[in-house]
């Protein structure tokens, strides 16, 4: 019997798991949301994703989390970064509408523009 692998979807939010070792600010399992598709993902073995802050402090490029989903705060743009999601061993927690999407990546694009 073949074994299915989740493979990291743009739109998804996932548990990523960082340790201390890696140099992050932030240690153990920490959301973050998926921006690159999961074509690039799945034949690459990176993913391109923005952290997930439990707060939310207003800052412009922050796009808050709906209501209702399993995680709450807010996805921090400007913090996007490419990383192994097999080594951070990425778990799917849930999925954000299309319209989220967007405004995460508009945001990006201002940014990068």
């Amino acid at each position: 019997m073949k074994q299915v692998f989740y493979v990291p979807d743009r739109g998804d939010i996932v548990w990523i798991s960082l340790s201390p070792s890696e140099g992050q600010a932030r240690t153990g399992r920490c959301p973050a949301v998926v921006l690159s598709p999961q074509a690039y993902n799945a034949r690459v073995g990176l993913a391109v994703v923005c952290p997930v802050s439990a707060r939310i402090k207003g800052y412009p490029f922050e796009v808050p989390l709906p209501s209702g989903l399993p995680v709450e705060g807010a996805i921090l743009a400007d913090r996007a970064e490419s990383l192994d999601w097999r080594a951070h061993r990425a778990e799917l927690i849930c999925a954000l509408s299309p319209e989220v999407v967007q405004e995460i990546l508009g945001k990006l694009r201002a940014l990068l523009a």
